[in-house]
């Protein structure tokens, strides 16, 4: 009666310190896959880090609201914020009133996955920073390119309504329920079945200890992390700071007893290289898996 997770860390390339948690969570830990902010400077040596974790999947995490650029026609259009992308919130204004047109996204988004290729990565998988790849419109750009670089599978963010009874994370699990809906329907069905909105940046064990007991047999899950290690002049913005423990998450997640949690609830630790796409749904590819 076995279930299958894949534990993803969002944002390697972040900081060194973010880039060493993700490493450590990955040879010591239960994380099986990252997502690479592609427009890191000093992206080459970074991905030098990777080196150790042959085990490790890695997909580009696309990203419109950190850092520079790679395409001249993207910093362009950000003039007014010195060419670098500016915050979540401002980019969904200037794409609801078409101040940055879907082909400059388009090709920014093509330089960051080519970039990643360019340093040998198999990319296995596409996600977002923030999650700006579940606006309408941008989920199906991600589809499209998807399918040019050979891509086989996209993150579909959906609500952790189940996972907390907390009021703090209903705004967000609101406004992914809603997005999640645009998303093409094919994309719901075969892709791992999300958990971690709702305790996004602050991973903890009772939210494991809720959440493992309930996996279905022989379903696919995608849990959302965010370990760590927090430097500090590494990482200096304030809603960042407020938002994430990186420590936190990188400790739970090497801790033998999430491990040993895992085992009891008969769910096996995958990677997205052992999933395969038949029609609408996943299957498992039996003699690969492992953890």
């Amino acid at each position: 009666m076995t279930s299958y997770l894949i534990v993803n860390a969002d944002d390697f390339g972040y900081a060194p310190g973010i880039n060493q948690g993700i490493v450590e969570a990955a040879t010591r830990g239960i994380v099986t896959a990252t997502g690479v902010l592609a427009n890191s400077a000093d992206l080459e040596r970074q991905l030098h880090a990777l080196e150790t974790s042959e085990q490790l999947d890695i997909g580009v995490h696309l990203n419109l609201t950190h850092g520079d650029p790679l395409t001249p026609d993207m910093q362009a259009l950000l003039q007014k914020w010195t060419g670098r992308f500016p915050d979540k919130f401002i980019l969904i204004r200037q794409l609801a009133l078409h101040r940055i047109n879907m082909t400059a996204v388009e090709g920014e988004w093509r330089a960051q996955i080519e970039r990643c290729i360019s340093h040998g990565i198999k990319v296995h998988f596409l996600n977002s920073h923030e999650h700006i790849h579940m606006l309408p419109g941008l989920f199906s750009m991600a589809s499209r390119l998807a399918h040019d670089y050979s891509i086989p599978h996209i993150r579909v963010v959906i609500s952790d309504w189940q996972t907390t009874n907390k009021i703090g994370p209903a705004p967000k699990n609101l406004i992914m329920e809603i997005l999640s809906r645009f998303a093409p329907s094919e994309y719901r069905t075969r892709s791992p079945f999300m958990l971690g909105l709702a305790q996004s940046g602050k991973l903890d064990k009772s939210y494991l200890e809720r959440t493992l007991p309930s996996f279905k047999p022989n379903k696919v899950y995608e849990l959302m992390c965010h370990p760590g290690y927090y430097r500090p002049g590494e990482i200096v913005d304030p809603a960042l700071l407020r938002y994430h423990k990186w420590d936190q998450e990188r400790e739970l997640l090497c801790d033998e007893h999430v491990q040993q949690l895992c085992q009891k609830h008969a769910v096996q630790l995958i990677s997205y290289r052992n999933l395969e796409v038949l029609g609408d749904r996943l299957t498992i590819t039996p003699h690969t898996t492992s953890g």
